[in-house]
């Protein structure tokens, strides 16, 4: 038996984080030897590796109960409750109530908990001292999403969105920092969309320059993935104007062509992504660019599949997460005809794959015996040390410092994953 839940996360940041708002709610409640699978929808394969890890957790512990929420529990709980395997099934807004875990505890919970997530009007600041072995700490501002692009599932998995006070926010940066960390990564579906639904309709630029004026201490803040079309001119300055703000921006494009950006029901054109990159990069020399494509959405043909990969030269993308598209049950892209073959989306998901790893290979060569200051995430007991700069390249590092600690390195000789370090910073 275990001394305490085990829970399995797949997916993005936010259900990181809420995986360690459940942690304290199921150790809290003395609920054990149980595993909690945090499931993601973004993709069909997203959800059939879930149920995959599911069945292979059974096999291995065939006596532990599997409880399954997440994404894919709240968008489906039918699929997931029909699975033999599964004990119970458990909403995305359930999952971050105490009492769903007290519950559990005492065999008190229904066997399907979902309810309607577009009944959540708020989203509560959840205030954790820590995050398991994590260097980093995940801050959830935001929750759900008002957008509906035709092929995204997530709305019906997260609900509208909602947000979490200002207040609440900096008060939650403030204890973590106070617990030591020197990393915050400001999270949530849509953070683009912060306040919206707050009195006064703040904006996650007018909350970002709160943070850093009442947080001083903090060294370093993160802001997880946004729409560039939606970023406010507080923001902007913020980004060109404080240095704690990480030089590292995670982009929600999609894709490169306009008319496929149309269908996808984004809110930017091709043009005005290129703008933004260049108005950034123009004022912060340093700063380096992340995103999100899709290959292969319905009706994408050659030409068109060609502008997303000259956009990733044209932005000077380093980081890509690239997905080949996928059909959702639900979503009006699954009913486009005009569909691109399985195979091709693979291939054209490898070609940009292949063009994002080319850009990262110039930011190593170019940042080859420059200085860097390095969050050390992980130390192994030979000193081997792992960790990220502020431009979130991956180092690997010998080292005596603690995970957690910021590190001067000069960086040095690097392979096709990570860079390594000259002997002195």
């Amino acid at each position: 038996m275990t001394n305490k839940a085990d829970i399995v996360t797949f997916g993005c940041r936010l259900n990181a984080y809420e995986s360690e708002v459940m942690q304290r709610h199921a150790d809290a409640a003395g609920l054990d030897d149980v595993i909690i699978v945090n499931t993601c929808a973004v993709t069909a394969e997203a959800t059939r590796q879930a149920r995959q890890s599911i069945r292979r957790m059974k096999r291995e512990r065939p006596d532990t109960p599997i409880i399954v929420t997440g994404c894919a529990a709240q968008i489906n709980p039918d699929e997931f409750a029909k699975m033999d395997e599964v004990t119970t099934v458990l909403g995305n807004q359930e999952k971050l109530e105490a009492k769903s875990f007290t519950a559990l505890a005492t065999n008190e919970l229904e066997r399907v908990q979902v309810n309607d997530i577009f009944s959540v009007k708020e989203t509560a600041g959840h205030l954790i001292d820590g995050f398991g072995e994590r260097a980093r700490a995940f801050v959830q501002i935001q929750n759900g999403c008002n957008h509906r692009c035709t092929f995204c599932i997530i709305p019906y998995g997260r609900g509208n969105s909602r947000s979490v006070a200002m207040g609440e926010t900096v008060d939650q940066i403030k204890r973590l920092v106070q617990q030591g960390y020197n990393e915050v990564v400001l999270t949530g579906v849509d953070i683009t969309s912060y306040g919206e639904d707050l009195p006064g309709n703040p904006t996650l630029g007018q909350l970002t320059q709160k943070i850093l004026k009442l947080v001083p201490d903090l060294p370093r803040l993160r802001i997880s993935s946004i729409d560039s079309i939606e970023v406010d001119e507080p923001l902007y300055d913020a980004i060109i104007g404080d240095e704690r703000l990480m030089p590292h921006l995670h982009l929600s494009l999609q894709a490169g062509d306009n008319m496929i950006l149309k269908r996808m029901k984004r809110r930017h054109m091709r043009e005005q992504a290129i703008e933004f990159c260049e108005r950034v990069s123009k004022a912060r020399p340093d700063m380096v660019y992340g995103a999100d494509i899709i290959a292969g959405f319905p009706t994408e043909t050659e030409e068109m599949f060609e502008n997303s990969l000259k956009l990733i030269e044209e932005c000077d993308l380093t980081w890509l997460h690239v997905f080949p598209y996928s059909e959702r049950e639900g979503t009006p892209a699954a009913r486009i005809p005009n569909k691109v073959p399985k195979q091709i989306r693979k291939e054209r998901a490898a070609r940009l794959r292949a063009a994002g790893e080319m850009q990262t290979q110039k930011l190593f060569d170019r940042s080859v015996g420059r200085k860097a200051k390095l969050l050390l995430e992980r130390v192994a007991e030979d000193g081997t040390a792992h960790g990220h700069t502020e431009q979130f390249i991956p180092v690997t590092t010998k080292n005596t410092a603690k995970a957690g600690e910021i590190i001067d390195v000069v960086l040095a000789k690097n392979d096709t994953r990570c860079m390594t370090t000259a002997d002195k910073a």
